[in-house]
């Protein structure tokens, strides 16, 4: 019993911290006040933890009763009783027992929990007796190594300290009487929480101007890490957007983002004002404005911004230099234009333009007024730079000594200044010498002057009897920091002019015309294009630099060699500056008995030793590579008693280009719909002079008249599943390629060739095209450069990398994609294609490229090479995109064609061969490879039963 002065808690019974109750049985708590006072009696009154509903509340003489007479699981939990006068308060937990569900069943299976805060999984068991309660994942999966819980009967497992990696499914799990007992799934989602304010983006610059009636359509949008973002307007009172909308919240790669748009129809100058957007999440609000300034109808402007007046620029001969003019205009000036070397390049927004003029490697006459002008049909403007060239001085003549003079003639910029010096050692430079005799007295009179170039400058000096001690006269011709020199040789004695002798005239002019005819011819020699390999081996990499193996230094094994008189040399295949290939009939190249139809490289009668060195640096290179089923492969050589010749596989259906260039009209775009026939013969490429197609021969095309198979790819039509299997196998080779330390440089659809199978194979092409005249290659430098092809860091660098052939292997997608077009279409090879390329210009989706393999065409295109991705991803990114059955037969080709280049050597190829002779699917394949590998006598047998007569004869 407790005194007056002392407040006691409620009593509940029946006493004890829970009490059991069986599922449809009786419950009854009954709670009353132990404390005497002597005022009113006490108010109690019942209630359920967490504001559940209370059932079954009576009230009789100052004690409050809970009475349910068929309990269910919903009267689980924590019962509260609570005295209204002290809030003084006790509690009893009620188990329903219910045998089938040791665990109580509820509608809450997902919760939703912010990172960093403690997560209570409501796993309520019914049977206090259950022990062991513990949690585990759904699948039965290990939990997180990083994951803190406990578990409580009446309140389930709490994690502490949520983590985004807890999401998942889990069930809490426990033993009663030696069984172990399981919950249903909850499924736990971590909502991360942001650690800055919402970051905004506009749909337009600031500012933003337009005419009056002019539409204004403005969108901020805004991500956050969670949903829990709010985005909105605020704009000037005066104006009044005719629509406001804002999004859903819509879930992507970065996050959740929310997005609001503002349109009017047709502004007024009451619209004018700051439009500013506030995004706010848990962090807090940040915001971004915009100005928007409504002109009149005819309000038109244009505003140089920068000094008024020209600007002078000054830049050395041979550097380059880049003149930049920034304005304000609107509307968008309708002309633009740079007077004196008629260069145009824009770079245009709504409202801001820059115009740049750039001049590359600025010779010494180019030195002048450049004037930019921008004009539309409200305003005009004009700008102009002084540009000055500074220059080297150079001594461009000299004469003397005759009749006692000395003469030097000088240019530079700015105008050099000429100082003579006396010096008594011979063919020395005697303004280094300390007791050098420098001469005042000097006569200098200006050739020819240029404000903004080089000017010419010419200065005399009377040699007379007291020069005579002195072995040596030096002119010196200096400009800030900058000097050149030139020597005379003087003596006692003045040479007149009159010892040059008519005789002796004739003599120099002859000798002069003989030496400037040997310069001329030497020239013309070394403009010559140089048959150059283009596969680079490469040794060791350091950081940035790639140091290749001298290909001539590779061991080359004489197993390649093959009599020369066992070959029958057909039509000829390509023909270039250096040498040429040639399809052949080789005489028991396998064995004894076979007769196999090759390809053979040769160079031309006339050829160089530099060439002969170069073709023997590929067989090399071919030979160290080795074997591959998407590369041409090396069958043999001959390099003893004759010229060199390279013998390869050959494939009858020619080059890559050329192949998609006759499969237009016939082209299946399943883009359009499966099955149906797209005709694209619009999309003609135009003829070009230069371009020497691959092409099967006419007596192949009607040895194959009236036969179908599997593998005849010249009477089956192409669709985009053919288009995807030739990136592949590219893609596949150049993988190949670069695990053997190789560069290509030169990776294109022409330097693609066509086999049974439609089998692609990487070559070069080389000697056998004319770079001179092929369109593909443009002179820069003193070198022809595919440059179309070429990444960025090649074409201004000189840097040839895996990743650079990465590029050219996108370039070759967009002409895969595009049925043969040139990359690049319409635009030629100078300066703006130059600088498009180094401001990140990307060519479009080709029209038959699904929007998967464009992006991986972006990513080879990346500007920075060591984000691009290697070959062995993109085969994995390529694969993904083949059909089931594409996909199947690709492996068992790589995979077939690797055991039979293992085994073939081996008598164990017999088992193996029956089998392909059984399958008359795979009697192409063991035609393939046959022709990439050597085989022994006894297992040939096997390969000519296998292969048909046409393969034998035209592969």
């Amino acid at each position: 019993m407790c005194s007056v002065s002392v407040w006691c808690q409620p009593v509940i019974s029946p006493n004890g911290p829970y009490i059991v109750v069986p599922k449809m049985g009786k419950l009854e708590l009954r709670c009353q006040d132990n404390a005497t006072t002597s005022g009113a009696p006490s108010k109690l009154r019942w209630q359920r933890e967490r504001a559940r509903r209370l059932e079954g509340e009576v009230e009789e003489g100052g004690v409050a009763y809970v009475k349910v007479s068929a309990a269910q699981a919903y009267h689980m939990g924590r019962y509260v009783c609570v005295n209204n006068s002290t809030l003084e308060h006790s509690s009893i937990y009620v188990y329903v027992k219910d045998p089938q569900n040791v665990f109580q069943r509820t509608m809450v299976n997902n919760i939703l929990v912010r990172s960093g805060e403690n997560c209570t999984i409501p796993c309520l068991v019914t049977d206090p007796d259950v022990t062991l309660m513990a949690l585990e994942s759904c699948d039965g999966q290990p939990l997180p190594s990083s994951m803190s819980y406990r578990s409580n009967l009446q309140q389930g497992v709490i994690i502490s300290n949520v983590r985004k990696e807890y999401d998942g499914c889990f069930v809490c799990v426990g033993q009663l009487a030696g069984v172990k007992v399981t919950s249903s799934q909850y499924t736990v989602d971590v909502r991360l929480v942001p650690e800055v304010p919402p970051v905004i983006t506009l749909s337009r610059k600031d500012p933003v101007i337009l005419r009056k009636g002019e539409q204004f359509e403005i969108t901020c949008s805004s991500v956050n890490i969670n949903p829990d973002l709010n985005v909105k307007w605020n704009f000037p009172s005066t104006a009044h957007p005719d629509k406001s909308h804002t999004s859903h919240i819509l879930s992507g790669a970065r996050g959740y983002q929310r997005a609001t748009s503002l349109l009017i129809t047709a502004v007024n100058q009451s619209d004018s004002g700051t439009y500013r957007c506030h995004a706010q999440n848990e962090r807090g609000t940040s915001a971004t404005a915009v100005q928007l300034d409504v002109r009149g109808e005819y309000q038109g402007f244009i505003t140089i911004l920068g000094p008024p007046g020209p600007v002078q620029a000054d830049v050395k001969e041979g550097e380059s230099l880049s003149l930049r003019v920034e304005f304000d205009a609107y509307p968008a000036p309708s002309s633009m234009s740079w007077s004196y070397n008629g260069i145009q390049i824009l770079n245009t927004t709504e409202h801001f333009t820059v115009c740049i003029s750039l001049l590359v490697r600025v010779l010494g006459s180019e030195g002048g007024i450049y004037k930019f002008s921008a004009s539309h049909e409200d305003a005009s403007e004009e700008h102009s730079f002084h540009v000055y060239v500074i220059s080297k001085p150079v001594i461009i003549a000299q004469e003397g000594p005759v009749d006692g003079q000395v003469r030097c003639i000088a240019a530079g910029s700015p105008v050099p200044k000429i100082s003579w010096y006396f010096c008594e050692l011979p063919h020395t430079r005697c303004s280094h010498l300390p007791n050098a005799t420098q001469w005042e007295t000097t006569d200098v009179a200006m050739v020819t002057e240029s404000t903004f170039g080089r000017s010419e400058v010419v200065s005399r000096l009377n040699v007379s009897k007291e020069h005579a001690h002195y072995h040596t006269l030096e002119c010196v011709a200096s400009t800030v920091g900058e000097e050149a020199y030139t020597l005379f040789s003087i003596s006692e004695r003045i040479v007149p002019h009159r010892l040059f002798t008519p005789l002796l005239t004739g003599m120099v002019a002859t000798g002069v015309f003989l030496c400037l005819t040997l310069v001329v011819l030497l020239y013309k020699y070394m403009q010559k294009p140089k048959f150059q390999i283009q596969w680079k081996v490469i040794e060791s990499i350091h950081g940035n630099n790639y140091i290749y193996i001298d290909p001539t230094q590779l061991p080359y094994d004489s197993k390649w060699e093959f009599p020369r008189q066992k070959l029958r040399f057909g039509k000829t295949l390509g023909s270039g500056a250096f040498g040429k290939v040639v399809r052949a009939t080789a005489y028991g190249l396998c064995s004894a008995d076979t007769i196999t139809t090759v390809a053979v490289k040769m160079l031309k009668p006339n050829a160089h030793a530099t060439e002969k060195e170069a073709l023997m640096s590929e067989l090399k290179v071919l030979s160290y590579l080795g074997n591959h089923v998407n590369i041409v492969n090396l069958l043999g050589a001959c390099t003893v008693g004759g010229p060199i010749l390279v013998i390869t596989e050959y494939c009858c259906y020619g080059d890559l280009l050329n192949f998609l260039r006759r499969k237009r009209e016939s082209f299946l775009n399943s883009q359009v719909g499966d099955g149906y026939h797209r005709n694209v013969s619009n999309q003609t490429e135009p003829t070009t002079r230069w371009y020497v197609p691959m092409l099967p021969s006419e007596k192949e095309r009607s040895s194959q008249s009236g036969r179908r198979s599997l593998l005849d790819v010249e009477e089956l039509s192409l669709d985009t599943e053919d288009l995807l299997s030739f990136s592949y196998q590219v893609a596949k080779g150049m993988e190949y390629i670069t695990s053997k330390n190789c560069i290509h440089r030169d990776l294109a659809a022409r330097n693609i060739l066509l086999t049974h199978g439609r089998v692609a194979k990487i070559c070069d092409f080389g000697l056998a095209r004319d770079i001179t005249t092929d369109a593909s290659y443009v002179l820069r430098g003193n070198a022809r450069l595919p440059v179309k092809w070429m990444s960025p860091e090649s074409i201004f660098d000189c840097v040839y990398t895996f990743e650079s052939d990465v590029w050219s292997y996108g370039i070759l997608l967009w002409e895969i994609f595009s049925l043969g077009n040139s990359p690049y279409p319409g635009m030629q090879v100078g300066s703006v294609f130059y600088r498009m390329i180094q401001d990140g210009h990307r060519m479009s989706r080709p029209e038959f490229a699904p929007i998967e393999m464009y992006d991986m065409m972006l990513s080879c295109w990346n500007q920075d090479p060591l984000k691009r991705p290697s070959f062995r991803k993109l085969v994995e990114r390529t694969e993904l995109m083949l059909s089931e059955n594409t996909r199947n037969v690709s492996r068992w080709y790589q995979d077939m064609t690797d055991i039979f280049i293992l085994l073939c050597f081996k008598d164990f190829l017999c088992g193996i061969f029956v089998f392909i002779r059984q399958n008359s699917q795979l009697s192409m394949l063991a035609c393939i490879l046959q022709n990439a590998t050597g085989c022994s006598r006894t297992s040939w047998y096997f390969w000519h039963t296998a292969c048909d007569t046409r393969c034998i004869g035209t592969y």
